[in-house]
């Protein structure tokens, strides 16, 4: 047998179970793994699809609930798990399996319980769990050599939100924290934590292999092991639950919205990924960078009369360019919002949006304050009206209320090839690359021709869930759990909006709300999230 001797790490986690509370919605990561023995799970062989089910560590973790109840979890841990037979590097393409035995003393069968598969992909870079001693403890990684490539460009990041009671699970990469994993183990559920190549790694001979789509190749390849391994892996593999944040989450949406899609059959091929569905049956995405070649449309839609940081205001010629760019395209969707509103086109997205989710998020923040809190915050945010127990103010308030933009224009296909988006576009030994038509018009870098690349339409068709979703795509997820931040300017909001009227529209459940006063990365109802997973997959917690 090849079981390891136990570790015990204490985590604690303080959750508020209240979505939008910002006072008391943080979340608070403590851990400390005690000293012991250097054994490590034993990895697959690389020519192997066969998950060994004896080879795991068995940990003891501490877990403090929503209500703040504290649990001891024991768990089944099984480390850098290649989920690939040809991988491109196991330091990424590997996988982390989690699986409670025994929770507050109680044995715990896994074996029909929901699988959360949760990345920690932040700004589409390179993320792995190879270093990990226990759930919740993989990351980002670098390029070539653990950093970046000389002159990559940085991953698209927001500092820490300034509201409040700032949610403490925000996390300035993008990179989802623990919060989700940790829950769902003290629930019972089976957490499978993948790596997945990023934009920033660069071989030897300066080629880079982490650009689009690689992610989502890796992230299928990792959904197709866990199907393979039925019975081996615990778990039920027909109940997968995926879960990411920013690049994470758009990642998460992606692999809802094209399940078995055969556009990817070929590259699976090339990895030697398992003959098995890649399809999911929940989506968790939360603040999802996606949609990347109408994005810069649609932040300028968004932010584009708000100033930046340091009060200077972006170039309005090309805002408002860009903000044309949007209108055409949101036309085109043809999309309808929730609860009957009506067409979603740029003449309606501000009152939709103030309508379904800004007013709604700030009335549940302000009704969960007390009395005086209220009075308090009220005073200082005079835009708001507060009657009758219901928040109303308008959309320019709100996005005077918000502030600085977070970006420059265009935000994501920067004319001097800048962006982390561009990054993600690089091909061989070029590291960055336009992707718009309109940025490579424009571009400012001295480039001989001013057309994107013939290759990129199809990869952006790759990397976006709303071309999977346009299109029907029968194998998607038929459950959406999508959130984002009030005060999150690293993208613009109809991007979850529409992925979550797209949804909507085609019968799916969705479950999409906004956290006000909240910045990019915030996850104040994880313990929310973790109801929702057994509510939809039917399990009993």
């Amino acid at each position: 047998m090849k079981h390891r001797a136990v570790k015990r790490r204490n985590v604690t986690i303080g959750i508020g179970a209240t979505a939008g509370v910002a006072a008391v919605g943080g979340i608070a990561l403590s851990a400390q793994a005690a000293s012991g023995t250097s054994d490590e799970s034993a990895s697959s062989p690389s020519g192997s699809l066969v998950f060994d089910k004896d080879a795991y560590t068995e940990l003891t973790t501490t877990v403090t609930d929503t209500a703040g109840t504290e649990h001891a979890v024991t768990y089944h841990f099984w480390k850098a798990v290649t989920y690939c037979a040809e991988p491109v590097d196991e330091t990424y393409q590997s996988l982390n399996v989690s699986v409670p035995v025994k929770i507050d003393g109680k044995a715990v069968d896994a074996t029909g319980a929901p699988i959360l598969l949760a990345n920690s992909i932040g700004g589409y870079m390179p993320s792995s769990v190879a270093n990990a001693t226990g759930i919740g403890a993989g990351g980002m990684g670098g390029g070539t050599g653990g950093g970046a490539p000389g002159g990559a460009p940085s991953a698209s990041a927001s500092a820490s939100p300034s509201a409040p009671g700032a949610n403490d699970n925000t996390n300035a990469t993008g990179g989802a924290l623990a919060s989700n994993q940790l829950l769902a183990l003290a629930a019972g559920y089976v957490v499978v934590e993948p790596g997945a190549r990023g934009r920033t790694l660069k071989s030897s001979g300066g080629e880079y292999y982490g650009t689009a789509p690689a992610a989502i190749v890796d992230l299928k390849a990792a959904v197709r092991y866990i199907r393979f391994n039925k019975g081996r892996i615990p778990g039920n593999v027909e109940r997968i639950v995926s879960a990411g944040t920013s690049a994470g989450g758009a990642l998460s949406a992606l692999l809802g919205a094209s399940g078995d899609s055969r556009l990817y059959d070929k590259l699976l091929q090339e990895i030697g990924a398992a003959d098995a569905s890649d399809a999911i049956f929940a989506t968790g995405a939360w603040c999802p960078i996606t949609d990347l070649e109408h994005a810069d449309g649609a932040y300028e839609w968004n932010w584009g009369t708000n100033a930046l940081s340091t009060g200077k205001q972006v170039d309005q010629t090309v805002s408002k360019a860009l903000q044309g760019q949007f209108a055409e395209y949101q036309a085109q969707l043809r999309l309808r919002g929730l609860n009957g509103f009506g067409a979603l086109t740029a003449r309606t997205y501000d009152e939709y949006l103030v309508e379904q989710y800004l007013q709604p998020s700030a009335t549940r923040y302000l009704a969960a304050l007390s009395a005086a809190a209220r009075e308090t915050y009220l005073a200082k945010n005079t835009f708001i009206t507060w009657s009758g127990g219901r928040a109303t103010f308008t959309w320019a308030d709100f996005l005077t209320h918000v502030g600085a933009r977070k970006k420059t224009t265009p935000a994501f296909d920067a004319f001097d090839l800048s962006a982390g988006e561009n990054n993600l576009f690089g091909a061989g030994t070029t590291e960055s690359r336009h992707f718009t038509a309109y940025g490579a018009r424009n571009d400012t870098t001295g480039l001989s021709s001013k057309r994107v690349a013939s290759d990129i339409p199809e990869k952006l068709n790759l990397m976006n869930p709303m071309y999977h979703l346009q299109r029907k795509n029968p194998g998607r997820s038929q459950h959406w759990w999508i959130r984002l931040g009030t005060n999150d300017t690293d993208t613009s909001h109809v991007v979850s909006a529409n992925l979550a009227a797209a949804a909507n529209g085609l019968g799916d459940d969705v479950n999409h709300l906004y956290y006000w006063d909240q910045g990019h990365g915030a996850n104040t109802d994880p313990g929310d999230f973790i109801t929702w997973i057994a509510k939809v997959t039917g399990h009993k917690m």
